[in-house]
């Protein structure tokens, strides 16, 4: 496995022109591959009275964003995308398998592994697959969504730390669109938590790209307990 040092000289490069409609088409709410129907335990969190109104949101994203995101999912996303562009198999088996040993929830696996699966499919279908026979690494067993965007990012010729910023964006959008179908929260009041938000994910890149492996592991004990109470619950918009 290479040395996961090496994502962060590459998160300085400069994005090009057709790097950033990729990125855009990446993270688009259009990308046909369901991510409109998972909340990430987010409408857990409703029913149970933790998250009511703009402000009790506003603070359970920033938890989420600075315990979860900023320690699982951006710093692994720039390790796997460092190893995509190094071929190295073995790195991308490492990591893939890292996730989904951190999924802490059945919803929240799947919800890796069918965005994964879905985004796998779509490629297929634009033929931008990782294709071994043109030398590029063995996808890994069951690749999931965080392992399918690093590969888009790096087909898609996009900077590291431009990826980590897009997929950080992708899942303040998703979660504050779940927020507005399955809370009394309009869409003012939405871009007024985006507006705030924005900083907060600039500096969860910045904290992403420096962490060691060792420090690497979310911290999210309550959206775990609100994601295992989703899987009984009786009404449900979301799919977690």
């Amino acid at each position: 496995m290479m040395d996961t040092s090496t994502h962060i000289k590459e998160s300085t490069s400069t994005i090009s022109d057709l790097g950033l409609l990729g990125l855009m088409q990446l993270i688009s709410p259009a990308l046909p591959i369901g991510a409109f129907a998972w909340s990430q335990g987010l409408e857990s969190a409703f029913e149970l009275g933790w998250v009511t109104n703009e402000q009790e949101l506003g603070e359970w994203l920033t938890g989420v964003l600075g315990d979860g995101l900023t320690r699982c999912e951006l710093p692994v996303l720039s390790r796997l995308q460092a190893c995509w562009a190094a071929n190295d198999s073995d790195g991308l088996a490492y990591w893939n398998d890292w996730i989904h040993a951190n999924r802490e929830t059945a919803e929240i696996s799947d919800e890796d592994t069918l965005l994964g699966m879905a985004l796998m499919r779509l490629l297929v279908s634009l033929e931008l697959q990782p294709k071994t026979q043109w030398g590029h690494a063995k996808l890994p067993d069951n690749p999931g969504y965080v392992t399918m965007f690093a590969w888009t990012a790096h087909q898609r010729q996009i900077p590291v730390r431009q990826s980590l910023l897009g997929f950080a964006w992708a899942w303040l959008e998703n979660q504050l669109a779940a927020a507005c179908k399955a809370l009394p929260l309009g869409h003012t009041a939405a871009q007024r938590l985006n507006e705030q938000l924005r900083p907060q994910l600039v500096a969860a890149v910045d904290t992403a790209l420096v962490l060691t492996d060792e420090e690497l592991g979310p911290i999210l004990p309550g959206l775990a307990l609100g994601s295992a109470h989703h899987e009984t619950q009786y009404s449900r918009l979301f799919r977690s």
